[in-house]
């Protein structure tokens, strides 16, 4: 089958952009070169499934109930709003226990409790392993069960204070073939994975809801596991509703001092708690949670961020790994230690993607209905025109070109079924009608944006010096022009635009995974690809890959954020490995993306809720 080639490898980026690389070599060292795509094996074993091809046919550049001590924390997770992390004074913790230096009042969040909360037994030889005391969960009754894990908020004070974690769990539905505990991690960061967990379950092949408890939790700082607080309510919307589709001059100025002024709200509200929500705790959080739940080892799949998790954890625990998904995957060593090569390539990811919907636009005018042929030209001038004049929403507030940019961003990572209604959304726009990419960003966003950002700070190191920054924000913004100046120059909120707030990110990094990403001697991980992936670009997955010792590569040629679930191929194969541990074929490349879907053929759209993750229904 004929597949999209993927996006270029990011030793072919030109332009604006290969002017940032050359500056972040120049700066941080050169990056190793990206791992080559894995040989075609010498067979499948069986039949294989539809859709999956060799590497050898993709096209030449393609590479293939509990209440918590105290009351600080409910176990039953229903879908109310996230608990702030100031919903207790600090009195409830004393300042000297949670970190070092000054906490502002209303710093620590109400997840933490102080350290005698919890046993204290074999404290000298490591943190307590957390005890669950299963419950009912609020809302539907769904069949899923839900506790409070308490965990050291600092890994490097097993005895200290500790922060409670939300935690979920489905039994599996036939006791005598259970194999253990599958934990879902959704992406981010900042999504709920207590949410993602009993929203994706229907989703899953029977052979895995049959075989193991699935399970999901709120990582540290995210949603029922003390939010992460920086900007409130008013200051983020008040900041998103200024920005603009095309910014004007002194935008570097302005988000330089956006990213400082997110930073000290951080400090001010979340002072105790952002300095301990990075990665390398979060692994080791959940090892706890592997500890708690009786497993000698577990099953795992991660999307997105959750792969970046996924390959920590593995890295940290590698004997504790029965399987591995990581889907929609991160180049690790890129992302975390030279962060501004990592945004480039993001940004060059995005823009790529959108020009692909927009060329198909221009070839298909039809199905797509906007552009009459010039869509490119059309999208330039919707931006501006919701610039000049923006579209007063039934919130009371601004739909400007920035709100355009901001929901295109997340809907472009659906593929290419959605196309249509993206077409059909933006002739709405320009009609100034309803539109689901003329909804700002909402309370509910703001939540997920906030920790999406803290998180990032606390794993990732920036060069120093606001005129790097300045300068390479200037050029990552002028490298992707459709999506790149009102992403990188707007106000702090998703992965592509983090450089402001982190460079200027003062809170020490204790959480922060430092170390090899090898993984050396774990049971075989298998990483997903997609080839036109907006997202996470393929690359990351082929860098992935060659970088886990015993990495295992399965590509999609698709447009669209990751893979499961969103083709028959690899799900067969990622589901057949999860309750076997029979690997896929190397080289083996699944071609099986849905075409886009003529609008009216579904009672309801496609739109994508960044406050929501879950895995998709398989068509």
């Amino acid at each position: 089958m004929q597949t999209r080639s993927a996006v270029a490898p990011r030793g072919r980026l030109v332009g604006a952009t290969a002017l940032v690389l050359t500056a972040v070599t120049a700066l941080t060292g050169p990056t190793p070169a990206t791992a080559t795509a894995m040989p075609a094996g010498a067979g499948f074993a069986g039949a294989m499934p539809a859709g999956a091809v060799s590497v050898d046919s993709v096209s030449a550049g393609a590479a293939p109930a509990a209440v918590a001590p105290g009351g600080a924390v409910s176990a039953a997770y229903g879908p109310a709003r996230a608990m702030p992390a100031s919903a207790v004074s600090a009195s409830s913790v004393s300042v000297d226990s949670v970190s070092a230096g000054a906490v502002p009042a209303g710093a620590v969040p109400a997840a933490v409790a102080p350290a005698g909360a919890v046993a204290r037994a074999g404290a000298a030889y490591g943190p307590a392993v957390p005890v669950l005391s299963w419950g009912s969960c609020t809302g539907p009754q769904d069949g899923f069960e839900c506790a409070t894990a308490r965990v050291p908020l600092d890994h490097r004070r097993p005895g200290g204070p500790t922060i409670a974690l939300a935690v979920t769990r489905r039994p599996a539905a036939d006791p005598a073939r259970r194999t253990g505990v599958l934990l879902l991690h959704p992406g981010g960061p900042g999504n709920s994975g207590v949410d993602f967990a009993r929203n994706s379950h229907a989703a899953l092949p029977a052979a895995l809801r049959d075989s193991f408890d699935v399970v999901g939790y709120d990582m540290r700082g995210v949603a029922r596991s003390g939010q992460v607080e920086c900007w409130d309510d008013k200051e983020y919307a008040a900041a998103v509703d200024a920005a603009r589709g095309v910014p004007g001059p002194g935008a570097v100025h302005g988000v330089v001092r956006q990213g400082a002024d997110f930073e000290a709200a951080c400090r001010q509200r979340s002072g105790g708690l952002v300095p301990f929500v990075g990665t390398g705790f979060n692994a080791r959080d959940i090892d706890l949670l592997r500890r708690a739940l009786g497993e000698e080892t577990l099953s795992f799949y991660g999307r997105s961020f959750g792969s970046f998790v996924g390959t920590v954890y593995a890295a940290q625990f590698p004997r504790r790994v029965r399987a591995m998904v990581l889907d929609g995957a991160y180049d690790p060593r890129l992302y975390a230690e030279v962060p501004y090569a990592y945004d480039a390539a993001q940004f060059a990811a995005l823009d790529a993607a959108v020009g692909r919907f927009l060329d198909w636009c221009a070839g298909d005018a039809a199905v797509c209905g906007f552009g009459e042929g010039r869509p490119r030209q059309a999208f330039d001038d919707l931006k501006r025109a919701l610039d000049a004049n923006p579209v007063i929403t039934a919130s009371g507030r601004p739909a400007t070109g920035y709100t355009l940019a901001h929901r295109l961003m997340f809907n472009i990572n659906a593929g290419k079924e959605i196309w249509p209604y993206l077409g059909e959304a933006l002739r709405a726009a320009q009609d100034r009608r309803a539109s689901f990419l003329l909804s700002p960003p909402s309370p509910a966003s703001f939540d997920f944006l906030t920790v999406n950002t803290a998180v990032e700070c606390a794993d990732r190191v920036y060069p120093a010096g606001r005129l790097l920054l300045g300068a390479l924000v200037g050029a990552h913004a002028g490298s992707a022009p459709l999506l790149g100046p009102p992403i990188g120059l707007g106000p702090p909120t998703y992965d592509h635009n983090h450089a402001p707030a982190c460079v200027q990110w003062q809170a020490d990094r204790p959480s922060r995974y430092e170390g090899s990403y090898r993984a050396a001697g774990s049971a075989p991980i298998l990483v997903l690809g997609t080839t036109g992936d907006p997202d996470t670009p393929y690359q990351d997955a082929v860098a992935l890959a060659g970088t886990l010792e015993n990495g295992r590569l399965l590509t999609f040629a698709a447009e669209g954020h990751t893979a499961y679930n969103r083709s028959a191929c690899v799900s067969a194969l990622a589901t057949g490995y999860l309750a076997t541990l029979a690997l896929p074929a190397r080289g083996t490349v699944c071609a099986d993306e849905a075409p886009p879907e003529p609008v009216g053929r579904r009672a309801a759209g496609l739109e994508v809720d960044e406050t929501r993750d879950v895995i998709p229904v398989l068509r």
